[in-house]
């Protein structure tokens, strides 16, 4: 057998270069030692691997309730904790804040749920812009306001709606409900309102677009019969003596999801440790949200002009629970809006699922959706997931549950389209 002998060359190369490992390694710790003293932004860079790509985020928002988790990440520091310089930027109404995203004048939005798959799809007049939805940012919240002339003659029943729409309908002047955009949440719990009451929203309505701070002031000029939206905009109808609440939301669908933090595909793709640094801070605002003795400091927060611009009064009632229907029903709500519990911020496939057969119920998609690939790319729990394990947060995961809303027709899941084609009132289109 041929003995390996090293060359002499060999044995002096393997010398150097245990003289330069030494070398290099004492002059490595020396490095060490003197950066160890220095700011951190002076480190090298895998000592800050984990900073965000694109530390200053435009957060674009409503003037609602809702929006809090983004104004209190901002405003206590939170967004700053993980590396992002935070601008907050007002939209007029929620095609503004679409356009705004899509545009790139901001890269994170307080959005309705619905908004991210219309934009990936393309749908209602939306420009084709896929978006992606990383995190739930509260649920519950919402209510539908009726005029004071329904008060003692509609409560919760929307099939008491029934006689003064067919009234109206026959006399060539019918009803008009209000909602804040055409595939967003309130625009679906106006539709299922109406729909399980026996009403069909595009037949025997009119169903028009309003944004939420112009409820109120459209409803007191008689421009509308009903509305829905988010709070505080319900309970300032009741305060101004204008309409009352028929049903709340989470009378329609307990702890149903309500608006998002969206971001385009795009930016997500490319920033994935700025949008891991987003939800880090919108969780450490939702678990304070949360603490109700922090309500009414949220609502000093809120309530202020550069934000709602409503009185913090009127903002306080409904998020901790006291219910005043405005009809003469009150009650403590065992489910107001929240923010952390009971694994609100986690994105569910089935929301998304349960959101595209109602884009089938009503026409506004042609056929069948492709209900699985569309959910598979707007949703997305892993972004979410890895932003939770980095700070040790645990959560409920994934739920595929079936589930029902307030007329207890179940909600399967796994069967999407036999849901929205087995509706008794529906618009289905090819």
């Amino acid at each position: 057998m041929m003995k390996f002998t090293p060359r002499s060359s060999d044995h002096d190369l393997r010398r150097l270069n245990r003289r330069a490992f030494i070398s290099t390694g004492t002059r490595a710790l020396g490095a060490t030692a003197l950066l160890s003293h220095l700011p951190r932004a002076w480190a090298a860079p895998d000592l800050a691997s984990e900073a965000p790509e694109s530390p200053n985020v435009a957060f674009g928002f409503i003037a609602l309730t809702d929006c809090s988790p983004i104004v209190i990440a901002h405003e206590k520091g939170f967004f700053k904790k993980y590396g992002i310089n935070s601008v907050i930027k007002k939209g007029a109404n929620w095609a503004a804040i679409r356009d705004m995203l899509s545009t790139g004048e901001t890269q994170a939005t307080h959005m309705l749920f619905g908004m991210p798959l219309a934009s990936t799809m393309g749908l209602a007049g939306a420009p084709k812009k896929p978006m992606v939805i990383p995190w739930l940012l509260n649920r519950n919240g919402q209510a539908i306001t009726l005029k004071n002339e329904l008060k003692g003659k509609v409560g919760a029943d929307p099939k008491a709606l029934m006689p003064y729409v067919q009234k109206a309908k026959g006399l060539g002047e019918p009803l008009t409900f209000a909602m804040t955009y055409p595939p967003g949440t309130h625009a679906m719990w106006m539709r299922y309102y109406l729909g399980a009451g026996g009403i069909h929203p595009d037949k025997d309505v009119n169903l028009i677009t309003i944004p939420p701070p112009q409820m109120v002031a459209n409803m007191k000029i008689g421009k509308m019969d009903g509305f829905c939206v988010g709070e505080p905009w319900n309970a300032r109808a009741i305060a101004d003596n204008i309409g009352f609440t028929s049903v709340t939301t989470q009378d329609l669908w307990r702890d149903h999801p309500e608006k998002v933090c969206a971001f385009t595909e795009e930016y997500a793709t490319r920033n994935p440790k700025t949008v891991k640094a987003v939800l880090k801070a919108l969780h450490d605002a939702s678990v304070w949200l949360d603490d109700l003795g922090n309500r009414p400091e949220q609502c000093d927060i809120v309530s202020r002009a550069n934000y709602i611009a409503c009185p913090k009064e009127i903002l306080l009632g409904r998020l901790v629970g006291r219910l005043d229907y405005g009809d003469g029903r009150a009650m403590t709500d065992e489910h107001p809006m929240h923010f952390s519990r009971r694994n609100c911020n986690f994105p569910q496939d089935k929301y998304a699922l349960w959101w595209l057969s109602q884009f089938r119920r009503w026409g506004m998609v042609t056929g069948t959706p492709d209900y699985a690939g569309i959910t598979r790319k707007v949703v997305r729990a892993d972004l979410y997931a890895e932003a939770m394990k980095e700070i040790g947060v645990s959560h409920g995961g994934a739920d595929l549950s079936p589930f029902s809303l307030f007329d207890g027709i179940p909600f399967d899941p796994a069967k999407p389209e036999d849901y929205a084609t087995g509706a008794a009132v529906k618009s289905l289109k090819g």
